[in-house]
């Protein structure tokens, strides 16, 4: 399984928005929490991202930051404090006329009941990278197609809004995987033994017992490395994997309740509509028909 991609179709369960931002104000702008994962592509002038708990970092055009699961964070043009930022306002707000400090193209996925994924929840809260535009000619030009398509409400822009952040979003996971590593996890051959078994069959009745002898250690010591290595217990990992599996088929597909049950590892369609429930706040069916409670036009032009 490619698990990059699986993770994608996830994070397309929950509504997507994109718009440009043009910011003047020398207070800055600040962006609250949000459940999803979404980023911020500097288009022109240069800033400084603002984080609760980290030094400022210094951006300038062509800079992505990757907001892995929603955590609050802001831009200025100085060194400041996060509490000192104001909000920013939310909705499809045009970008502001006149001149401006900075400019930058906002992309999000929201996701109305439930969290990231545990792959996205498991990396850094945000992450600044800063692509090779040699190297990735192909970041460029999804850049200058994404602006391009920002705001205008034409035939088809629901289905390219998401197929460009999609793409957006794993060329810059990508590059930031070759910088600093693989996933949680997987380079450890023991527990990504084990990560593998789960994202490739999570109907299977798994047991800590059963995914330690896959992993080819000791109960005790598999749970202990899994925890460290993956940010989560292995039972808690399955759980979210399976349940964020039956999210999007609930909502990519028309398969009954009981079906999909099945096909996540849970025997009875109570049993998995009573995790459902517990995971994502909603029962199943109530999931599956918010997807399409929401107007195509109101999807592409909400954003972060």
């Amino acid at each position: 399984m490619d698990l990059m991609s699986e993770v994608i179709r996830m994070v397309r369960v929950g509504s997507v928005g994109s718009r440009v931002i043009r910011h003047s104000d020398p207070r800055g702008l600040r962006f609250p929490a949000f459940a999803g994962s979404g980023f911020h592509i500097m288009l022109r002038g240069t800033c400084w991202l603002i984080t609760e708990d980290r030094p400022p970092v210094p951006l300038r055009p062509g800079d992505i930051v990757l907001t892995s699961s929603g955590a609050q964070h802001g831009f200025a043009r100085t060194r400041r404090a996060l509490a000192d930022l104001p909000p920013s306002a939310m909705g499809p707000i045009p970008p502001a006329p006149g001149p401006c400090d900075f400019e930058f193209l906002c992309g999000a996925y929201r996701l109305e009941h439930g969290y990231a994924p545990q792959y996205l929840r498991a990396l850094p809260d945000l992450i600044a990278v800063s692509p090779d535009y040699d190297r990735y000619p192909e970041m460029r030009a999804l850049v200058a197609i994404l602006e391009a398509e920002v705001g205008r409400a034409r035939p088809g822009s629901g289905a390219t809004l998401r197929s460009l952040l999609d793409l957006i979003l794993v060329l810059v996971l990508r590059q930031w995987h070759e910088q600093h590593g693989s996933a949680p996890g997987t380079d450890d051959p023991a527990i990504a033994a084990a990560l593998r078994q789960i994202h490739e069959h999570p109907q299977h009745q798994w047991t800590v017992g059963r995914l330690s002898d896959v992993a080819g250690l000791p109960r005790t010591a598999f749970s202990r490395r899994f925890t460290a290595l993956v940010g989560q217990p292995p039972m808690s990992y399955l759980i979210s994997w399976r349940l964020g599996c039956g999210a999007r088929l609930l909502r990519e597909t028309d398969a009954s309740l009981a079906t999909i049950a099945r096909e996540v590892g849970y025997s009875t369609e109570f049993s998995f509509s009573n995790a459902f429930r517990r995971e994502y706040g909603v029962a199943p069916g109530h999931f599956r028909r918010a997807a399409f409670a929401m107007p195509m036009a109101e999807v592409s032009a909400t954003a972060e």
